[in-house]
């Protein structure tokens, strides 16, 4: 068995040649990246998430480094859904034709995810869509809608009948006490599939100024830290669950990437690597193999069969 084989991914609407993505917001559109590796080394890419119009984000400073990770507070920073459909995603489909692409919808009111999700949708070239109700950044919209079943439940459902048959992928938020409510309210809702987790709000403080280093006060925190967070709960889900999962949170390693699948995960997005090394997914992709023969696993997708 040759290694196409032994690290392709099959999820709904994605046919991944390996199952490493970057995350959300960490690589832009592509083209930056794209200047560091070929992009046709990824299983596929997640766009930043995109409003209905275009927004500078929170004031500076709003990325700082702390403890076994990064907080950041950009405040969904993006170019707007005209720029992303008009522009962004077809560089992505002339560029990398055979590239899956998954778009990210963030939003501040039903209609605003509603009208962003169609217009993402119809975009030709648009694999799936990853639904950013998780956001810690923003003080409307984003994560006060991913936090109450009821709500998040409603929302999906209205999405995912906006976005007429391309799949959606739920991202929840582990600023909750319990997460498995909201992945069976997405669930219930018709979501495809649910990327987990998101960043967990967090604080870092000047000791010489006396206030936060960050201008919005909080941040989310992402990086190694969040690691055993994001496996207990995909491990939480997996256990009630039968969607596909993108497991997300500290993966830096392809031994990483082998944890998440073995939690429950199918896919893995890879975030706050990026920031100290812009070669992560690559590197991470090269060493799969090797790792796997270390390990003795034939093929990735044995380990979904991992029980425990």
């Amino acid at each position: 068995m040759d290694n196409a084989q032994r690290l392709a991914v099959e999820l709904p609407g994605l046919s991944l040649k390996n199952p490493v993505i970057p995350a959300s917001g960490t690589c832009g559109y592509g083209e930056k990246i794209a200047k560091n590796y070929d992009l046709n080394l990824l299983g596929s890419l997640v766009l930043k998430s995109t409003t209905l119009k275009a927004r500078s984000g929170n004031p500076n400073p709003r990325v700082c480094e702390t403890t076994a990770g990064w907080l950041n507070a950009n405040g969904l920073q993006n170019v707007g859904v005209d720029a992303v459909v008009g522009e962004k995603i077809p560089w992505l489909r002339q560029n990398y034709p055979s590239l899956p692409i998954i778009a990210s919808a963030g939003g501040f009111s039903f209609a605003e995810y509603e009208e962003v999700v169609g217009r993402l949708a119809a975009t030709p070239g648009v694999n799936a869509i990853e639904l950013n109700v998780s956001c810690p950044n923003v003080k409307h919209g984003g994560l006060a809608m991913g936090t109450d079943p009821e709500v998040l439940e409603d929302l999906t459902r209205k999405v995912v009948k906006r976005a007429n048959g391309t799949p959606i992928y739920v991202k929840l938020t582990p600023n909750v006490t319990n997460i498995v409510p909201l992945a069976q309210a997405a669930e219930r809702g018709g979501a495809n599939g649910l990327t987990m987790i998101n960043t967990l709000t967090g604080l870092s403080i000047d000791l010489k100024t006396r206030k936060p280093v960050l201008a919005n006060v909080t941040g989310g925190l992402s990086g190694p830290a969040l690691k055993p967070m994001a496996l207990r709960m995909i491990h939480q889900v997996r256990s009630v669950s039968g969607l596909p999962i993108i497991g997300v949170g500290g993966i830096e390693t392809a031994e990483d990437v082998l944890e998440f699948m073995m939690a429950g995960a199918n896919a893995v997005e890879v975030g706050a690597a990026s920031f100290h090394d812009p070669l992560a997914c690559p590197k991470i992709v090269a060493d799969l193999p090797i790792v796997m023969d270390r390990y003795g696993i034939k093929r990735l997708t044995d380990l979904w069969e991992v029980k425990f």
